[in-house]
């Protein structure tokens, strides 16, 4: 958390600015969703400077063309939506833990962006949070979630996959864009402070009829995968 605190004493005077501003993007009606990503980004990217975090995204030719369609990243840590909010070219929103949720500026971020809040102890409210997304993926917004469920604390090591978010796509019919993150837990998991860069390398994606008549652990499997494929490829 040692990066944290530098990020936000060397925005001192700027960050309860970010902040108002972020939550008046989760309360105005008047604020799109795209212009909501926008100003989030840009204070994303003002916090990875202060904190000396070097994104290198590779595979941006593989994001779709078309909205309406899920990234399923590996976890690796808290920091890890911040890497994909600096580098995406297009908007999303995201699925997080409802522990997570009430973590001060993840909650406004969160709301800014239309987010959802998982229970994965209370499988109804999981299945009405698949169903949401599913829902809002179909109607043209992007979303990112981890198929892993919790972050693995094992560095660039992946714990199995779990078909059920990969459910919402099923339901949605949408492409399914494997992510690999690289170094995604230094920033924050770890006490140093020196400069880092966390690699994403965003996969070509799993259209519907390639995976359709896949069942949802299989699906899993392949994501994982590959992810893993990528990240052996880029730590060489």
């Amino acid at each position: 958390m040692n990066r944290i605190a530098m990020m936000v004493l060397r925005l001192f005077l700027k960050a309860p600015f970010y902040l108002f501003r972020i939550w008046w993007c989760g309360k105005s009606k008047k604020v799109s969703f795209e212009e909501a990503y926008s100003y989030v980004r840009k204070v994303t990217i003002a916090a990875n400077k202060a904190g000396r975090v070097k994104i290198e995204s590779y595979g941006l030719e593989n994001v779709p063309k078309e909205n309406g369609f899920i990234f399923f990243p590996n976890h690796q840590g808290l920091y890890d939506v911040l890497a994909f909010l600096e580098s995406s070219p297009v908007p999303f929103a995201f699925v997080i833990k409802k522990e997570a949720r009430n973590i001060i500026l993840l909650k406004q971020v969160t709301d800014a962006l239309g987010s959802l809040a998982i229970d994965r102890e209370d499988i109804r409210q999981s299945i009405k949070v698949i169903q949401k997304m599913s829902e809002e993926v179909k109607n043209g917004k992007n979303f990112l979630i981890f198929a892993e469920g919790t972050r693995s604390k094992k560095g660039n090591q992946l714990l199995d996959f779990k078909g059920g978010s990969f459910k919402s796509a099923l339901k949605a019919q949408c492409p399914i864009v494997p992510c690999a993150l690289i170094d995604a837990f230094k920033p924050f998991d770890e006490k140093s402070v020196k400069p880092v860069t966390v690699k994403i390398i965003y996969l070509p994606p799993l259209y519907y009829n390639e995976y359709k008549d896949m069942k949802t652990v299989e699906i899993a499997a392949e994501v994982k995968h590959r992810i893993e494929k990528a990240i052996s490829e880029y730590t060489q």
